[in-house]
């Protein structure tokens, strides 16, 4: 059966593809790591990134897998507090934070707003305090979350894409202009923007894809993004595989991703980094794979333009 035309069937489509969600304790974070991040003020930092574990978010977004560490219901209070103390008696110092929870940090329902003073407590003593929000969700809990913070509240948001009928069929319920609202509405409260854009998302002709990857980071920084990840769009979570079993995906190349990456960062507005999380899958030549994922890693810090792996077995391409 393919993607439904119609916006109201998407969601109960979207959920027929998936395979059973992980088990998870809902008292521990799925996961949690500490890793370094090139800083808006241009330093390499330790960041501690926790993934919390919380309710679902309830938007079902086409081309997401977060879903797999959520919980069936809704997010005990107190659970929050817990993972976080969990997690940060494990790692080693940082000075930044994400608390990356799968879905809206200001989602009352995966994160209770009761916890936020114990939240805020815990991580007042990190530089910054980045989380995940869906753009319909920047209102008062947001700015009331920043309040408590002694420190810089930054908050990541999923742009995916400004093609509009792509952007509609990610079934995310969001427009540019609604995501621009909620952009300056963190700009106006001096919170920072870190935006999330997906290089070849599902319904998008590989050839289109760096054009409009590249549109897409002209779009987030002017909306006042200080930060851009892009992510190689994955399959994963069901859904996926049936839109590329039917051609309505495919995977980017390694080499669209370089590109895009070289573009965002040759502008010289922001912060621009590759999500290489598993980037493996999307690279075919055994010959430059780890040369070329280096590199990019090595951008992600240097943030500056390195060259080209020159490589004989693929042109670069594989």
């Amino acid at each position: 059966m393919r993607y439904p035309e119609l916006a109201a069937e998407r969601d109960a489509w979207i959920l027929a593809q998936r395979p059973a969600r992980n088990q998870l304790d809902p008292l521990r974070p799925s996961a949690f790591l500490v890793e370094e991040e090139r800083s808006a003020t241009g330093e390499v930092v330790a960041v501690a990134t926790i993934f919390l574990t919380n309710r679902e978010c309830p938007w079902r977004c086409l081309m997401c897998d977060l879903w797999r560490n959520t919980l069936a219901g809704d997010t005990l209070r107190g659970a929050i507090p817990a993972q976080i103390e969990y997690a940060l008696s494990r790692l080693p110092a940082a000075r930044q934070i994400k608390l990356y929870n799968s879905g809206s940090f200001f989602d009352r329902k995966a994160v209770p707003s009761e916890d936020h003073p114990a939240i805020a407590g815990l991580v007042s003593g990190f530089e910054r305090v980045i989380v995940e929000c869906h753009p319909a969700l920047v209102g008062e809990d947001c700015l009331r979350f920043r309040d408590r913070l002694g420190s810089k509240l930054e908050v990541a948001m999923g742009l995916e894409t400004i093609h509009p009928q792509v952007l509609e069929k990610l079934n995310k319920r969001m427009t540019a202009a609604q995501f621009s609202a909620a952009a300056y509405r963190l700009r106006a409260n001096d919170i920072g923007l870190r935006v999330f854009i997906l290089v070849q998302p599902p319904f998008m002709p590989a050839s289109e894809a760096l054009a409009w990857a590249a549109r897409s980071l002209d779009f987030a920084f002017d909306c006042g993004a200080t930060a851009a990840t892009l992510i190689p769009t994955r399959a994963g979570n069901g859904a996926m595989e049936v839109l590329l079993a039917q051609g309505d995906f495919s995977p980017p190349t390694l080499a669209t991703l370089e590109a895009a990456v070289a573009y965002g960062i040759g502008l010289g507005r922001g912060r621009v980094f590759a999500d290489l999380w598993d980037v493996q899958r999307i690279t075919h030549c055994a010959s430059c794979r780890e040369d070329r994922i280096a590199r990019l890693h090595r951008m992600n810090l240097e943030q500056r333009i390195l060259p080209a792996i020159a490589c004989d077995s693929c042109g670069g391409q594989g």
